[in-house]
This record gives C-alpha cells, sequence and structure tokens, in this order.
C-alpha cells in the first residue's frame, strides 16, 4: 500500500478546493482513481497514470468520465509516498503549460519545506 499526501501552502490545499468545486459523481470516480494509485502505485499503468514528458519526477493520474477529462499531478517523495500536487479539469487535448507548471511551483514548494 502506498501512502498519498496532499500538497498544501498556508493552510490551504488547492487539491480539495478543486474536488469542491466539482460534481460529486465526478468527485467519486477522481477518489476511486487515487485509490487505486494508493494500492498499486506505479505499476497501475496506462491508461491511470504517465509520467509527464519533460519533467523530471511528475506524473499525471488520468480520469475519464463521459465528456470530462481530468487530471491530477503528482510525484514521489520515497518509494512508498505520493505527493498530488494538482487538479484540474483537462479541455484539450495537450495539457495546457499553465497547469504543469502550478504542479511544478507546488512540487518545489513542498520540497524546499521538507529538506
Amino acid at each position: 500500500m502506498f501512502e498519498i499526501n496532499y500538497f498544501t501552502k498556508d493552510n490551504n490545499c488547492p487539491i480539495y478546493n478543486f474536488f469542491k468545486s466539482i460534481p460529486k459523481k465526478d468527485l467519486a470516480k477522481i477518489l476511486r482513481e487515487i485509490d487505486l494509485l494508493s494500492e498499486f502505485g506505479y505499476t497501475l499503468g496506462m491508461p491511470h497514470i504517465q509520467k509527464i514528458k519533460g519533467t523530471m519526477d511528475i506524473w499525471e493520474l488520468r480520469i475519464k468520465i463521459a465528456s470530462n477529462t481530468y487530471r491530477v499531478f503528482y510525484f514521489s517523495i520515497s518509494n512508498n509516498t505520493y505527493i498530488l500536487l494538482h487538479a484540474f479539469l483537462k479541455k484539450s487535448n495537450k495539457t495546457p503549460q499553465r497547469e504543469l507548471d502550478i504542479a511544478i511551483r507546488n512540487r518545489n514548494i513542498y520540497l524546499e519545506r521538507n529538506d
């Protein structure tokens, strides 16, 4: 079993805030995918997870619900712990650089705080 932690900044969790903004049915599916990540880790494989090209250590949890496509960016801080960094509703085929930049910034903040 893998431990899942959520990135927080100033007692605020951006992923929780995002979760509050989406339909409950979609949230249930996203939480199920997070449970699968917790159970299987990187062995979960495609189509559930994929490493983000051009990054050293950021992965995406991929969730498709009807016409909605969600992504949750995360990285590993140990062999059994993942930090969820950022979540968003994907509206185009290509992942927007702005969304990836948020995940990278959050990872950097996390690593600076926890050195």
